[in-house]
């Protein structure tokens, strides 16, 4: 198992795992916003993961993206591997609304991050477990357990 870059950990909450990725929730609750992280060593582009991997990540990320917009009533998927900062593959997952506080532009660094309160994450957490509890190969973190259950 690869180990998932020290920036995102301290950025993110573990959810879970998929056949291939890690999922993690970004703690900025300005966006419901999820990750996807290879689990692969060394990798920091798609077109570094196997064929079988590449095909396996757009799944993940297709399945992930359409859960996301329907349980969130997305107005957009933002989805992005950007890298910039944080060297390892990860994919961005960011539902957008029209009305969210810097529509239609990007969101990357617009406005101050915004941290969950701990009833706004209990809840999302819930709404997430659930959510993810019928997608075959997903497998939830203890955190993700413990906090809700």
């Amino acid at each position: 198992m690869t180990h998932i870059h020290p920036q995102l950990l301290e950025d993110c909450i573990v959810l879970g795992r998929f056949p291939l990725s890690h999922l993690l929730l970004s703690k900025d609750a300005n966006y419901p916003w999820f990750i996807l992280v290879p689990d692969r060593d060394g990798i920091s582009e798609i077109y570094q993961l196997s064929e079988g991997d590449q095909q396996q990540l757009i799944r993940e990320s297709s399945r992930l993206s359409r859960l996301l917009a329907d349980c969130f009533k997305a107005d957009k998927m933002n989805i992005a591997a950007l890298g910039n900062v944080v060297p390892q593959l990860h994919i961005h997952h960011v539902v957008r609304y029209r009305d969210d506080a810097v529509w239609p532009g990007p969101m990357w660094g617009a406005v101050p991050a915004k941290k969950y309160s701990d009833t706004a994450l209990r809840q999302l957490l819930e709404q997430v477990k659930g959510l993810l509890s019928e997608v075959d190969g997903f497998r939830a973190a203890l955190l993700i357990l413990d906090e809700t259950d």
